[in-house]
């Protein structure tokens, strides 16, 4: 064989590998993918949401892969490619689906009902009114975008502002919810704006918390809960379902799911289907979700600046929100007398429970003696409530 056949060879082998056809997105989004590994696998930082959604962008942006082809057009009419069918459609892009139906997010929403123990929140009522001051986020963000609409090159209508504004409330399965509903274009960076901030939430909460609060407000110990009864904790869930979707029936698909799954865990007859929603099932709904979501993160349709400033818009709408729990955390303090430690009003955001986890490593920072987590479980679970309400309250303003 000669010299020339084998540069021949070779130029054909780089012509056809994916290096010769990786735009320079991809590359940036491969080099984000790596952080957010990093960040989860080194730091722990939510690992079980963030090692699916990075490795997710780094599946959607191998170039030539096609796992987020979509020829058959169902998800995008404008890829249809004449006589394909649903079972040519990228792997990625078949499972994307449970996101776009929102089936995912319903199964999730039940795995976290079955988790969550609504003990705290009924021991102290008041946790109702933190959860709600840290939605002020998702309104921040809504007035902040449409102002936004009126510059061109963004130009989101109201119901793209209500699903970005969503983000606010730490919630993926709400947000994935929402923007499928209202604005089905804008999913893929929603979702992923969301998750991310959900598992950044140790990084930018403690910030937030430490500016609004004084130290003295920070070492507040708080007093023993009391102690709940089963047939509370039975009759709340099916109370909360009925009048929530009595009020906001747009809001029974999350509210719904999410009670039963709690129902499951507290009736005490329905053991092994509380273990299923809580474990096996959750985890593997989190799995092709989280990798989903991460996957629609493509380089040349990410990086644009739409996209860039919803994820913005995103990060501000979480601040707000943080801030907002924190603030009333503060009224609550000095109406208290001092009772109450601002410090478990950011944990109103409904990332549960990795907000009241905050929460607590904060509150022992300053006062070693410190136990703020089942303080901080009951605006967290009231966070999942409220943002759930909210967005049955933007699926009812701006739905079709």
């Amino acid at each position: 064989m000669s010299f020339d056949s084998i540069i021949q060879i070779l130029k054909g082998i780089w012509e056809n590998s994916g290096f010769a056809a990786m735009p320079w997105q991809n590359a940036v989004m491969i080099l984000v993918s790596f952080v957010f590994l990093y960040l989860a696998i080194r730091k722990k930082f939510e690992p079980l949401l963030l090692v699916p959604i990075a490795f997710g962008i780094l599946l959607a942006n191998m170039p030539e892969t096609g796992l987020m082809a979509d020829p058959a057009g169902i998800m995008d009419a404008s890829q249809a490619v004449e006589g394909a069918h649903w079972y040519n459609d990228g792997v990625l892009r078949l499972i994307y689906a449970g996101v776009k139906s929102s089936i995912f997010p319903c199964l999730i929403f039940m795995g976290i009902g079955a988790m969550t123990d609504f003990g705290p929140l009924l021991a102290n009522p008041v946790s109702l009114l933190l959860g709600a001051a840290a939605q002020l986020g998702i309104y921040v963000a809504f007035v902040i975008a449409i102002a936004l609409g009126h510059i061109p090159s963004i130009g989101f209508t109201p119901e793209q502002a209500a699903s970005i504004a969503i983000i606010g409330g730490a919630d993926g399965p709400t947000a994935i919810l929402v923007a499928s509903k209202l604005a089905p274009e804008l999913l893929g960076p929603i979702a992923l704006a969301a998750y991310s901030y959900m598992a950044l939430i140790p990084i930018i909460q403690p910030p937030i918390m430490k500016l609004l609060t004084t130290e003295k407000e920070r070492k507040v110990e708080m007093k023993q809960l009391r102690t709940v009864t089963k047939t509370e904790k039975i009759i709340f869930p099916i109370a909360v379902f009925v009048i929530v979707s009595l009020l906001l029936p747009s809001a029974a698909p999350l509210i719904g799911f999410l009670m039963l799954g709690n129902l499951f865990k507290e009736c005490g007859v329905t053991e092994r289907l509380s273990d299923t929603a809580q474990n096996s099932l959750c985890n593997i709904v989190t799995i092709m979700l989280g990798t989903t979501v991460g996957a629609t993160a493509e380089g040349e349709q990410f990086l644009q600046i739409r996209t860039l400033a919803i994820v913005f818009l995103g990060l501000a709408a979480f601040c707000f929100s943080t801030a907002g729990g924190v603030l009333f955390g503060k009224l609550l303090y000095v109406v208290t007398g001092g009772k109450i430690n601002p410090l478990i009003g950011s944990a109103g955001v409904s990332a549960v429970p990795m907000a009241a986890r905050v929460s607590q490593v904060q509150g022992r920072k300053y006062n070693p003696k410190n136990f703020l987590l089942m303080h901080a479980m009951g605006p967290n679970v009231a966070g999942v409530i409220g943002s759930a309400v909210a967005a049955g309250f933007l699926l009812l303003m701006f739905g079709k």
